[in-house]
């Protein structure tokens, strides 16, 4: 079997990451930081333009028709360059929810989300806080095992700080009285189904960023010199890279796997997604501590670029559920009964 991407699979990442790097700077970031909402709408539109918001928008609403794996390695290169706006949430999390939700909200909101004419948020019970709530156009919730549907005059917000200074976080309170669009087992399935794909989302970010640490690092020690030579000839700092290298490169592998999982409705998707999390999101953490140390006392200050790689990293690592949360996952299906473990397993 070949699980390689195709040729057409990589040429759009490859543009993809060609616009991203050239549009998405770290100055534009940092201005983004000072800005009233933190997010910019010309922005949000060319990636409209490129098709990027209605990737996963089903063809009969004017989106691209595309998979979760025909994604998986765009969310990459959006990691790569920090990107603040919620193009992955709205391509993994929010379209597929409407998606399965389908019905007049399906046909009212996917449309809109495929021209980039508005923004979804989705607020689970395990994320505490919404990212984005102040500039969505309308809420997915999940309250009292239950979904619904709101609009911004229908909830009140309180920003809280984020580690990340990108990311936008609020406290929702519900303040109208609305009738469910879910509830019992079907809200619990969609429930769990968004929670995979916004694990797979961070995951995918993750390796992203793991890369950018790495190639931060790299050119950071070919230009700082130390008794006449760069410091990257040095034996140490050659380990403490290749340790997030090679970290990063057994990532690889499982993040595309629970993508595929997930793209074809496997009932191993939770646990992939799980392993998926867990391992990205451990090689982003080592990329970020081992950064810093390569970097000396550089690398504490904010004016090093690298901060906006690392605190991102850290974000994610505990959003759409924590460590704790998917090793639990992880565990579950390991320890129970009629588990397929081991090389014998990988096509069961």
């Amino acid at each position: 079997m070949d699980f390689t991407f195709s040729e057409d699979q990589r040429l759009f990442q490859e543009s993809v990451r060609d616009f991203l790097v050239k549009e998405v700077t770290p100055e534009r970031i940092r201005r983004g930081w000072e800005s009233e909402t933190g997010r910019e709408d010309g922005l949000w539109a060319q990636l409209a333009e490129l098709g990027l918001t209605g990737i996963t928008v089903p063809e009969e609403y004017g989106g691209l028709g595309m998979s979760e794996l025909d994604f998986v390695l765009l969310a990459q290169e959006c990691g790569y360059v920090a990107l603040p706006e919620p193009l992955v949430h709205t391509v993994l999390v929010a379209v597929p929810l409407l998606r399965e939700l389908g019905g007049e909200l399906a046909a009212a909101w996917l449309p809109k989300i495929a021209a980039g004419e508005a923004k979804v948020a989705v607020g689970l019970g395990q994320n505490l806080l919404l990212e984005d709530a102040h500039v969505a156009d309308l809420l997915l919730l999940e309250r009292d095992s239950a979904l619904y549907a709101l609009t911004p005059e229908q909830v009140s917000l309180r920003h809280n700080e984020s580690v990340d200074p990108s990311r936008k976080l609020y406290a929702v309170e519900v303040t109208a009285d609305v009738a469910p669009v879910a509830s019992g087992g079907q809200a619990a399935a969609l429930v769990t189904s968004a929670l995979d794909r916004g694990a797979l989302g961070c995951a995918a970010q993750a390796l992203g960023l793991a890369q950018r640490m790495i190639d931060l690092s790299v050119q950071y020690t070919s230009e700082r010199q130390q008794f006449g030579k760069p410091i990257g000839s040095f034996q140490a700092v050659k380990h403490h890279m290749a340790d997030v290298a090679v970290r990063l490169e057994y990532a690889k592998a499982p993040v595309h796997r629970a993508a595929y999982a997930v793209a074809n409705a496997e009932v191993i998707a939770p646990q992939a997604v799980s392993h998926a999390k867990l391992v990205a999101c451990e090689a982003a953490n080592l990329a970020a501590k081992h950064s810093i140390q390569v970097h000396g006392a550089m690398g504490y200050t904010w004016e090093v670029d690298l901060h906006i790689f690392m605190k991102k990293a850290w974000a994610l690592s505990n959003t759409w559920g924590d460590p704790g949360f998917h090793k639990a996952r992880v565990a579950d299906y390991i320890f129970s009964d009629g588990a397929s473990l081991g090389a014998g397993g990988t096509f069961s």
